[in-house]
């Protein structure tokens, strides 16, 4: 079975920084995947937004977006996500409306209501408990809309208020998530949904058929829109398959025991020949997608018909940068990209 190539490709990008790399070495490599991704046709790169993790050099995507997108010709670029609650809407509407003026027609903005960091964290960043507890992600993206567009109801305090620069263009708008709430504000507000497979795979197929069967036309969107991002890598070599399973297994391992580092290439290959990974292994059937491309390809194309997404985001972290390129250019090939001058 071959892949339709009218499903795109993009890619999430966590910036991770593996055990051993510095922020810069970090961002150099993402700089190198973003110009692969450019030049093999992939559709999006997206940068995620985390806080107080070693680990990650993703704290400002939205000045990450503007680093990559100049060094990039043809990709959209964008952020996956911005967590709204840690924001002022007016601010992120600058900020997108800025990156708009840089690069027209290549931004996009995905929503999260996540915080990105743990509570203290989130404290930090919101500076009140009221933020911190605020339950009003719905009133944030309405405002947020309304200074993208300037379209405040005649009425409303900040109808003066204007989110500049004034750019002809718009950035595209997606809503984010990893649980049916995200799908569903999506659905009802006319917007493109991205479900975190990677996450919380166990949900994304029934959240996504919800989506569709509740889509409300809106200001953002006629038809529905899926977009599904999946932990995959396509490779000849059964090692660098294992080591890119067992290398998520030891990320989430290391996350939930309070660790903000990434591991190395070592640490991974340790960890691989463990009993805690043996214990685990099992668990990763059918959320990590690494393999020989026709394999990886048809597995992906699988989950994307099920799920009824229009495209797929590869999401693929791993201190082996030489595969994670090798991975994007066998999976361009597999679904047909076309490779940009």
């Amino acid at each position: 079975m071959t892949p339709t190539p009218a499903r795109p490709l993009s890619l999430l990008d966590f910036v991770d920084v593996p055990s051993g790399h510095t922020a810069q070495q970090a961002i150099a490599r993402s700089e190198q995947v973003a110009q692969a991704a450019d030049r093999l046709g992939y559709a999006r790169y997206w940068i995620s937004e985390h806080h107080s993790f070693a680990g990650l050099a993703s704290s400002s995507p939205e000045i990450l977006i503007a680093h990559l997108a100049g060094l990039t010709q043809g990709i959209r670029v964008g952020a996956a996500g911005i967590m709204l609650p840690n924001h002022s809407p007016l601010k992120v509407a600058e900020w997108f409306k800025t990156l708009e003026m840089l690069h027209p027609g290549r931004i996009d903005l995905g929503l999260g209501r996540a915080p990105g960091t743990d509570q203290l964290t989130a404290f930090a960043l919101r500076r009140s408990r009221e933020a911190l507890t605020a339950d009003d992600f719905p009133q944030q993206a309405a405002e947020l809309i309304a200074f993208l567009t300037d379209s405040w109801p005649d009425d409303h305090p900040f109808t003066a208020v204007r989110a500049t620069p004034v750019v002809e263009t718009s950035p595209e708008l997606l809503m984010l998530g990893s649980s049916g709430w995200g799908s569903a504000f999506a659905a009802v507000n006319g917007m493109t949904t991205v479900f975190a497979h990677h996450m919380a795979p166990e949900l994304a197929v029934d959240a996504l058929r919800a989506y569709r069967r509740d889509f409300r036309p809106g200001a953002f969107g006629d038809t529905p829109r899926v977009i599904i991002s999946v932990l995959a890598l396509a490779t000849e070599d059964p090692d660098v398959a294992a080591d890119f399973r067992a290398g998520w297994a030891l990320q989430m391992q290391r996350i939930r025991s309070g660790q903000t580092t990434r591991p190395s290439a070592r640490e991974i290959r340790e960890f691989r020949t463990s009993e805690a990974f043996a214990r685990i292994a099992p668990t990763l059937e059918g959320r990590v997608y690494a393999g020989p491309p026709a394999e990886v390809a048809k597995g992906l194309s699988a989950l994307a018909d099920d799920a009824g997404a229009d495209e797929i985001t590869l999401v693929a972290p791993t201190p082996d940068l030489p595969a994670k390129l090798r991975s994007l250019e066998l999976l361009a090939d597999q679904f047909g990209l076309t490779v940009r001058a």
